[in-house]
């Protein structure tokens, strides 16, 4: 773990000392919670599907005949020679 020195208002560390007493809870571990959890929101975003952009994979091969023929596949054993 990395020793850090931080230049914070008396407000605000006054603001965490309280809280950290009413959580039973040590202060730096408080505000190792907050840089965390900063983290993971601004720095390292969780993605979805949905933010990738579309791309093109080429022509189509086949026309779409639909549902069925997919899961026709889909359900067929694996030929173990392949």
């Amino acid at each position: 773990m990395k020793t850090i020195t931080l230049d914070v208002s008396e407000l605000v560390w006054a603001d965490f000392q309280r809280y950290a007493r009413e959580q039973d809870r040590p202060t730096s571990e408080l505000l190792r919670e907050a840089m965390e959890l900063y983290r993971q929101s601004r720095i390292r975003p969780p993605r979805s599907l949905r933010d990738l952009k579309p791309s093109s994979l080429g022509a189509v091969l086949q026309p779409w005949s639909g549902w069925g023929e997919l899961l026709e596949g889909l359900l067929e054993p694996l030929d173990p020679r392949d």
